[in-house]
C-alpha cells in the first residue's frame, strides 16, 4: 500500500482556506491510483468555541489541558464540524470521502500521557487500526481522520495532538513520507542576506536553527509540529503551502516544493553546510 499511499496532515483553519483547486488535485491523484489519507487538527476553532461557551482551557507545554468539559468540545469541533467540512470540500471536487475519528472502529487507540495529572485527557497513540484505513481506501473513499483516541477498553476518549496522530497513522499503514499542508512556503532561512526556503533540512539542524534564532516566532510551532510527524516508519515530512497550484501532485512526484525535513543523517548530501 505504501508506494501509492500518502498521508496529509493539516490544521482545520488551513483546510478551510484552501482553494477548490487543492481538492481537485487530490481527486486527480486518486483517479490516477494514489491513496490520500487525511489527518486534521483544529486548534483555533476549538479555542473559539471554548471562549463562546465560557470554558477555561490552558496549554501545558504546547498541549491543551483537557478536562471532561473541554474534551466534549474538542470532540464536537474536530469530529463534528471540521471533519464534515473537509468531507464536503472533497466531495465537491467529485471525489468520495469518509470522515471518522479515532473512536470509530477503534481506529486510534490511546493511553494517558505521562503527565496526565496536570494535563487531563490527552493521549499517546498505542495502536492504529490500519486495516480499517486500508479498507476504506480500497472502497474508493478518502479517509478523513479526526485525532480523538479511544482507550483499549473503549470507555475513555482522549484528545490527541494532530501531528503525532498523523505520524502514527502514516507509520502504521506503512507510509514513509508525509505531507504537512500549511499556509507558509516552507522553512525560511536567511542565506547570503536573502530570505529563502530551505529545500531540505534535518531534525538536528532544525533544533540548531531554533536555538540560534534563525527559526523564530510563529514558525517554531509549525516546524516542531512537522517534526512530531516523524516517528516509527515515517522518515521524512514535506512542509508545503496548500495554495500553490497542484502542490500535492508536485510533491507526490518528488518535485522540490516547500521544505523536506528528514531524520538525522538520512537526507541531505550537503551535510550541515546551510
Amino acid at each position: 500500500m505504501s508506494h501509492h499511499c500518502f498521508v496529509i496532515k493539516c490544521g482545520g483553519s488551513t483546510l478551510a482556506a484552501l482553494p477548490a483547486s487543492f481538492f481537485n488535485d487530490m481527486k486527480k491523484l486518486q483517479d490516477e491510483g494514489a491513496i490520500p489519507v487525511i489527518v486534521h487538527g483544529g486548534g483555533p476553532a476549538i479555542s473559539g468555541i471554548l471562549d463562546r461557551l465560557g470554558i477555561e482551557s490552558e496549554f501545558v507545554n504546547g498541549l491543551r489541558k483537557t478536562s471532561d468539559e473541554v474534551l466534549d468540545v474538542v470532540e464536537m469541533v474536530l469530529a463534528g464540524r471540521i471533519n464534515k467540512e473537509i468531507v464536503r470540500k472533497i466531495q465537491e471536487s467529485g471525489a468520495k470521502a469518509l470522515g471518522l475519528s479515532g473512536v470509530d472502529g477503534h481506529l486510534i487507540e490511546a493511553e494517558p500521557v505521562a503527565n496526565s495529572e496536570e494535563i487531563g485527557w490527552v493521549g499517546d497513540v498505542t495502536s492504529v487500526n490500519a486495516d480499517l484505513v486500508r479498507g476504506i481506501a480500497a472502497m474508493g473513499y478518502i479517509p478523513v481522520i479526526a485525532p480523538i483516541g479511544i482507550g483499549e477498553d473503549g470507555s475513555q476518549r482522549f484528545n490527541i495532538n494532530a501531528d503525532t496522530a498523523a505520524g502514527a497513522v502514516a507509520s502504521q499503514i506503512g507510509v514513509d513520507r508525509m505531507i504537512v499542508v500549511t499556509d507558509v512556503p516552507g522553512i525560511m532561512a536567511t542565506v547570503n542576506g536573502q530570505k529563502e526556503v530551505l529545500p531540505s533540512v534535518t531534525v538536528e539542524q532544525i533544533d540548531q536553527m531554533i536555538e540560534s534564532g534563525e527559526i523564530y516566532g510563529g514558525m517554531i510551532p509549525k516546524v516542531r509540529a512537522a517534526v512530531q510527524c516523524i516517528q516509527g516508519q515515517v522518515r521524512e515530512v514535506v512542509i508545503v503551502d496548500g495554495s500553490v497550484p497542484e502542490v500535492l501532485s508536485k510533491t507526490v512526484r518528488g518535485e522540490a516544493i516547500g521544505t523536506k525535513i528528514v531524520k538525522n543523517g538520512e537526507g541531505t548530501s550537503d551535510g550541515g553546510s546551510k
